[in-house]
């Protein structure tokens, strides 16, 4: 297990994950920042980011077609990732994967819930394996502190549509 200052220190170093790459998962770039989220953001629920904090998903790429189960790789600059068991750490959190989910559909002035819409990863994982059925679906990365709550403005990624054979 890596310590929650490790990985603050990692963070602040320019390291953006500390997940292994699997051999068989094929080489991505960053996304590109994400837009001014048009969000309402939560009244006082959590600290403001990092400035210039991004999170991105790596792979997929938008447009992609995937066969499930596949994997789901999370991309994070500008701050570090700690579990949500650490308590709060400045510029620290961790992700949360919405499935076929509007950000505008969640109310970010409460701790997000976890359902099979919204994943939680608060153990500080920065990859998962999803299973989805086939057609197409759209995933987006929401960055949260220990307590679940989203940071002030959202910290979110670009949404990307993949399509599941």
């Amino acid at each position: 297990m890596i310590h929650p200052r490790w990985l603050l220190v990692a963070s602040l170093a320019g390291m953006t994950a500390f997940a292994q790459t699997p051999a068989s998962a094929p080489a991505a770039t960053p996304a590109p920042a994400a837009a001014p989220s048009p969000v309402t953001p939560p009244a006082g629920s959590a600290t403001a980011p990092a400035p210039g904090a991004e999170v991105y998903i790596i792979y997929p790429r938008n447009h992609e077609t995937v066969q499930s189960p596949f994997v789901v790789r999370f991309g994070l600059k500008g701050m570090g990732v700690s579990p949500a068991a650490a308590g709060k750490i400045d510029n620290t959190g961790h992700h949360h994967l919405l499935v076929d989910t509007d950000l505008s559909a969640v109310d970010l002035q409460a701790p997000l819930p976890s359902t099979d819409k919204i994943i939680h990863f608060g153990k500080g994982q920065t990859e998962t394996q999803l299973s989805l059925p086939p057609g197409k679906h759209t995933l987006e990365l929401l960055f949260a502190d220990s307590t679940h709550h989203s940071f002030d403005p959202p910290l979110h990624s670009k949404k990307i549509t993949i399509t599941v054979r």
